[in-house]
């Protein structure tokens, strides 16, 4: 499935209805007097979040939107029937913008939150509201009024407690189908996860989160490189990150013999700071995967004192084997609470 966290959509309200001017005209009913009925009121474009939704992908093909109009006040005091409202479900977790301003308008971060996108224009009235003692035959009514017409720019946001973080390839889409029901795209090169994934992690007495699988940053992420920050908006909703580095030998990294956990660990910090200062102060549990691999694990304690040196404290997991999962885990949601 194809992952949209971006569209634009225009929404149009319905016009109000007109007013009705018109007089009784029944037999045995002198002097009748006004008898217009109002306008309906037009339906409005209601944005309702909706948990069963995960992408945007549905209004990326139906960008337009509109409801009914109010219909039109008739004669013998009969009003016009309200336009119906159109209801458009979004995924929970969606940022609502005005396009021509970037305001944010809404944030439906709430299961069945509802959010009026375009309000539908007010019915004008007829006239029998206009008679008084001295003008007892109006023959003026009010017209409806438009409803609201505008273009919304919509994000989304993922809902996850815990972010997954690390260069592309370091294991991250490995970890989360080890501790979860999730099952990203998992192979050896470049960007094998091209969209988020979110994975509801089981613990022990009943104990869960949300994590979330971000797509590989890497340096200049924050000014746009690779996927950029098309993908660092999802970290912003994580109260914690769990980064993952590595040591292991790839082919993309012959300039300098490997991968420098210690030097990613900075450059993805340094994006993330660069993206939002708020994003570096998170708390953040760190870990060398690939522990089963055998040079790895006889340079984990040389690692391990060196990211020490620095207060922090380098779990060590292998998600092929599953060694140092449950440790992890627990320094996460010691976070959490």
């Amino acid at each position: 499935m194809q992952f949209i966290d971006e569209c634009k959509i225009d929404v149009r309200a319905g016009n109000g209805g007109d007013g009705k001017a018109t007089f009784r005209r029944e037999p045995n009913v002198p002097r009748g007097g006004p008898s217009g009925g109002d306008g309906g009121d037009g339906g409005s474009v209601i944005l309702l979040a909706d948990e069963q939704l995960s992408t945007l992908l549905d209004l990326r093909y139906q960008q337009k939107y509109a409801a009914q109009h109010g219909e039109h006040g008739q004669g013998r005091d009969k009003y016009g029937k309200a336009g119906a409202d159109t209801i458009v479900r979004v995924p929970v977790g969606t940022l609502v913008r005005d396009d021509a301003t970037g305001e944010l308008l809404a944030d439906l971060v709430e299961p069945g939150t509802r959010f009026v996108a375009a309000q539908g224009g007010k019915g004008g009235r007829g006239n029998i509201h206009f008679a008084t003692s001295t003008y007892q035959a109006p023959t003026n009514a009010e017209a409806g009024i438009p409803g609201q017409d505008r273009t919304l720019r919509l994000e989304l946001k993922l809902l996850a407690d815990v972010g997954l973080l690390g260069y592309p390839n370091v294991g991250k889409s490995t970890f989360i189908a080890a501790v979860s029901r999730a099952r990203p795209k998992i192979a050896n090169y470049p960007f094998t996860t091209l969209t988020p994934n979110l994975g509801v992690v089981g613990m022990s007495g009943g104990r869960s989160f949300v994590l979330a699988d971000i797509p590989g940053l890497i340096e200049g992420a924050s000014e746009g490189h690779g996927l950029g920050h098309q993908f660092l908006r999802h970290v912003e909703r994580t109260r914690v990150l769990l980064h993952i580095v590595e040591l292991s030998l790839h082919q993309d990294d012959e300039d300098d013999g490997g991968r420098d956990p210690l030097k990613d660990f900075d450059v993805i910090n340094r994006e993330l700071a660069q993206y939002d200062p708020e994003l570096a102060k998170r708390p953040q549990v760190v870990a060398l995967s690939k522990i089963d691999i055998t040079e790895t694990r006889e340079a984990y304690a040389v690692w391990r004192e060196k990211f020490a040196a620095r207060g922090i404290e380098l779990f060590a997991l292998s998600a092929a084997t599953r060694e140092g999962l449950n440790e992890i885990l627990e320094a996460v949601y010691k976070h959490l609470k």
